[in-house]
């Protein structure tokens, strides 16, 4: 059954339009929960959230959406982003419209923002020295005591 012209079957859930926040879209499939850990998204802030996820892309064979009412996110949390969606568009919506969207970009290195796992590490000892990662192929590398991390980097994330 059409639906004003639509040959969408009246079934199919569709997620609204967002009026001013953030959609991170072409996220790996299964990866959404994780960016959400990334940018401390829990829902007790009373924001507004929708998650896709494992629905089909072009681009990717399966990918996660999310979408943020009311927020956009700060250079640094796109750099932390990238680390875990490397496919990621972020778009940035003001009044119903897509004001802005790009690619995110791995940067070089991310400072203060991941910690250390090693408990060993100067940078999670009483000194006030700011965590430093460099950024590699499949992961992060504590510039400090060369420790590498490819999985679970959202669980160091400094909130």
């Amino acid at each position: 059954m059409s639906n004003s012209g639509d040959d969408r079957s009246e079934h199919e859930l569709r997620v609204s339009k967002i009026h001013n926040g953030t959609v991170i879209d072409h996220i790996n499939g299964g990866q959404a929960l994780n960016v959400l850990a990334i940018l401390g998204i829990d829902g007790s802030q009373g924001e507004e959230i929708s998650v896709g996820m494992n629905v089909p892309s072009d681009r990717l064979a399966r990918k996660d959406i999310v979408k943020v009412e009311g927020r956009e996110l700060s250079q640094d949390e796109v750099d932390v982003l990238s680390l875990i969606a490397p496919d990621a568009t972020i778009n940035i919506v003001r009044e119903y419209d897509v004001v802005e969207k790009h690619r995110v970009e791995r940067p070089e290195v991310v400072v203060g923002v991941l910690s250390c796992p090693n408990d060993g590490c100067i940078s999670t000892g009483d000194e006030p020295v700011d965590s430093r990662f460099e950024v590699v192929d499949d992961g992060v590398r504590c510039s400090y005591c060369g420790t590498i991390v490819r999985e679970g980097i959202a669980s160091l994330i400094e909130h």
